[in-house]
């Protein structure tokens, strides 16, 4: 988000701060999150697809509450109203075409109703059928809206499909198909949409998923101040803020506005001045000596840190004046003197994501078949999940190593751990020692992290080695 748009979204904040304290808390947040999901999305080179995606995650996430809502909770006078208030705000800005006023909350003009109406009415059929349906979903229908969501996210993420999805694209709307590339498809926000949806897919399999109304899941799955960078709550916690604001409305104001000036100056003093000299595919070419690819690499690690939490910051403090707390997403991670701790301080929704719905079951599936030994059950179950965060970023063989760098990382200090532990118990260290053992402890992490981050930032993996080699001063 810009400068502009984070204004923008605070004044409508503190407006809908003071309102939903009054009446209509659910439908307005949900409707002011429907308008930012359009709003957000940038403009596109390939034709309406920058008002189609946004109302691909709109119709989608209706579509996933009511594949995921027990039957007697799909039908109900507020679930009506929300799908009503929902389709009226997709059908003006579909009719925003022909009304004139169609820039001011989408990137480009939208379709004709020759490509807007058949989605629309395919995913109105969708969700009636959905509700329909006098039992709950089938556990076959659950995997099936699974794996779908996991097919969109691995073509967004492969560029290979993406741009073969940008050919067939234009080869349909009539564009230059010679033209295509993997960067004209931004579906924005897709990631944290996914995830969350994914969140609430298995929860319902497992009979975990709390009952909520249309209107609460639709505001949980794309709320403004989060839908673009996180972090990726869980609805149990969301729902209760939703429901019921924990605080007064002056409290809120304050907390909410020192969080935003407090990630208004990390992301655009601190994370856009080392933005200019930090790490990048054309930087890493020019360095000329050792010492400057190390400022390279400092000026990396602490500007993606300051990027992200930024954004987090303010995407907090935007919640706190709508009377949401979302939860942490850093806490201090640069500081943790190993890296189990680094990964519980940093983006701990998403490592708490994996966590609950992948690495716990993969490793419990493992121990069921008993063909491993513990270590090495421990080691597979540490890579694949860092290997799949990796590829959350992008399915591409840099991101692939970083997570690869950081599975073989954790698991190397795991066992280092486990044999430490019981000689530092006995060894009865000073106060001194044990300080000096946790700042050497908090270096070797830290620099373990950022020289992962040449993987993660340089799209070239053999230029990843050269600039490895280069920290080291060794000529590649």
């Amino acid at each position: 988000m810009t400068v502009t748009q984070i204004l923008i979204f605070l004044a409508f904040a503190l407006l809908l701060g003071w309102l939903t304290r009054k009446f209509q808390r659910v439908n307005l947040l949900m409707a002011a999150s429907i308008l930012a999901v359009y709003w957000l999305q940038p403009a596109l080179p390939l034709r309406y697809l920058d008002f189609i995606l946004p109302t691909l995650s709109i119709g989608i996430t209706v579509l996933a509450w009511a594949l995921t809502a027990k039957p007697e909770k799909r039908k109900g006078r507020e679930n009506l109203i929300s799908g009503g208030i929902a389709l009226a705000l997709v059908l003006v800005l579909a009719l925003s075409r022909y009304l004139g006023f169609d820039r001011i909350l989408l990137p480009a003009r939208p379709p004709s109703y020759s490509y807007s109406l058949p989605l629309i009415a395919l995913l109105l059929l969708g969700v009636f059928l959905l509700v329909r349906q006098k039992s709950a979903s089938s556990n076959t229908a659950l995997w099936a809206g699974f794996g779908t969501l996991l097919l969109f996210f691995v073509i967004l993420k492969t560029p290979a499909l993406t741009e073969l999805a940008s050919r067939l694209w234009r080869g349909f709307i009539g564009q230059d198909v010679t033209l295509a590339a993997s960067s004209d498809i931004h579906w924005l926000g897709y990631s944290y949409l996914a995830f969350r949806l994914l969140h609430t897919i298995r929860d319902r399999q497992s009979g975990r998923l709390p009952d909520v109304t249309l209107g609460e899941y639709v505001t949980y799955v794309i709320f403004f101040p989060s839908f673009t960078v996180g972090p990726i709550e869980r609805i149990e916690r969301f729902i209760k803020g939703l429901r019921n604001p924990r605080q007064t409305f002056s409290v809120d104001l304050l907390e909410g506005s020192q969080r935003l000036a407090i990630g208004l100056f990390k992301k655009f003093v601190v994370a856009d001045t080392l933005a200019m000299i930090s790490l990048n595919a054309t930087s890493a070419t020019q360095a000329q000596s050792t010492f400057g690819a190390w400022i390279l690499l400092y000026a990396y690690a602490f500007q993606i840190y300051f990027d992200f939490s930024g954004y987090t910051d303010i995407a907090i403090g935007l919640g706190h004046f709508v009377g949401i707390k979302l939860p942490e997403n850093f806490k201090n991670p640069y500081r943790e003197s190993n890296l189990t701790t680094f990964w519980n301080n940093w983006h701990i929704t998403l490592t708490q994501w994996f966590r609950a719905y992948f690495f716990n079951p993969f490793a419990r599936a493992l121990r069921s078949k008993r063909k491993l030994s513990p270590a090495m059950m421990v080691f597979v179950s540490q890579l694949a999940t860092m290997t799949l965060i990796g590829l959350w970023h992008g399915v591409t063989w840099n991101f692939v190593l970083w997570g690869a760098w950081h599975g073989l990382g954790l698991f190397l200090q795991n066992r280092y751990s486990g044999w430490v532990k019981p000689k530092l118990a006995v060894a009865n260290l000073s106060p001194r020692a044990q300080r000096a053992l946790s700042i050497g402890g908090t270096l070797l992490t830290f620099h373990f992290v950022a020289l992962g981050w040449v993987w993660f930032v340089l799209p070239d993996s053999a230029l990843g080695w050269q600039f490895l080699l280069r920290l080291f001063g060794v000529a590649a």
